[in-house]
């Protein structure tokens, strides 16, 4: 630690950094609940406009703010995009230098600034709106050029802001982030978007894989599946089980049918009646009527079904009950859709 550290910690006063927290809560907290009367009072009509604009858009949401809006601006392109609109930042300073070149007619434009006279956004919005582009304008002032060049003004103004100094902008840029949030929220129920439409954006996250993932993508096949006949004795389909590794096999009948399943756990049920079992055949002794899954249902059914009947393996089959594969609850794992 150095000096210069060790001395601002040696007069760090906990208490107050607390009592800064609470206060700086309760100030945003008081600015989203301003924001929540608004929009079911005066500001109700504006934000059913912008949100129907939004639907409406055949081309791209383009979100756009410099300093700390456009970094909310950047949040809230990822959020739409996310939720079936496709959006994109577009940062004032480089449209300004070939990036508007981005933007077309069929877009609506999201201009972002506190001021509402950020000088960059300026510069551009009256460009776009020759374009032919629809606009909206997020602002804390209603009467600033931004709010007077939009098609729809929707009011980002807070009372203070929770810097002590009442500059830096928090309650702020929390309301904006908010307002944008609830604006996509909006767009996205009247979309009908739903959690495979979400799964389709997000294929590599958790829900992605639980929503995409079939059980045809991780099930085992062909030489991989432990199977034998009817008549086959225990003892030789107890090699199966073990030289196949699913601590399980499949009993089948002449057409391939899945009619039967034997588990370890059976093998030890059995253990405790009989002593002497090299003669039993399979068909005396296995589960009937096992539980399949088709290979187009999604794997997350296949964890479902294992959860409710306590089973570690499952049995995949086409229409005609056809063996065509087994899944076991460590390839689900590995799959990562648990």
């Amino acid at each position: 630690m150095s000096e210069n550290t060790a001395k601002i910690t040696s007069f760090f006063d906990t208490k107050r950094a607390l009592n800064l927290a609470a206060e700086t809560l309760e100030i945003e907290t008081a600015a989203l609940n301003n924001l929540k009367k608004r929009l079911a009072g005066e500001d109700a009509a504006h934000f059913g406009k912008a949100a129907a604009m939004l639907l409406d858009c055949t081309g791209r949401i383009v979100v756009s703010g410099i300093g700390k809006s456009g970094h909310v601006a950047r949040k809230i392109a990822a959020t739409f995009a996310s939720t079936g609109s496709p959006a994109m930042f577009v940062h004032p300073a480089e449209a300004l230098h070939g990036d508007l070149g981005m933007i077309t007619e069929q877009d609506v434009f999201i201009a972002i600034s506190y001021s509402g006279e950020a000088s960059e956004l300026m510069s551009i919005c009256p460009i776009i709106k020759r374009m032919g582009a629809k606009m909206i304008a997020m602002t804390g002032k209603p009467y600033s050029g931004l709010a007077q060049l939009s098609d729809v003004h929707l009011s980002i103004q807070v009372d203070k802001e929770a810097c002590p100094l009442n500059l830096a902008p928090t309650a702020s840029t929390t309301t904006t982030m908010a307002l944008g949030d609830a604006l996509a929220i909006a767009v996205l129920d009247a979309r009908g978007f739903r959690e495979d439409d979400f799964a389709r954006s997000h294929p590599g996250g958790a829900l992605g894989r639980r929503l995409l993932t079939l059980v045809s993508d991780v099930m085992r096949k062909g030489d991989a599946v432990p199977v034998v006949t009817a008549d086959t004795l225990l003892r030789e389909a107890l090699f199966e089980i073990t030289k196949k590794g699913m601590a399980m096999t499949a009993v089948v009948d002449e057409n391939h049918r899945a009619i039967g399943v034997f588990t370890d756990g059976d093998l030890r049920r059995l253990l405790e009646k009989v002593q002497d079992f090299s003669r039993i055949r399979i068909s005396e002794v296995m589960s009937k009527n096992p539980r399949t899954i088709g290979p187009g249902q999604l794997a997350a059914e296949a964890i479902n079904i294992m959860e409710q009947y306590r089973i570690n393996q499952l049995l995949v089959a086409d229409t005609n009950g056809k063996l065509i594969g087994a899944v076991h609850i460590h390839d689900l794992t590995q799959a990562k859709v648990i």
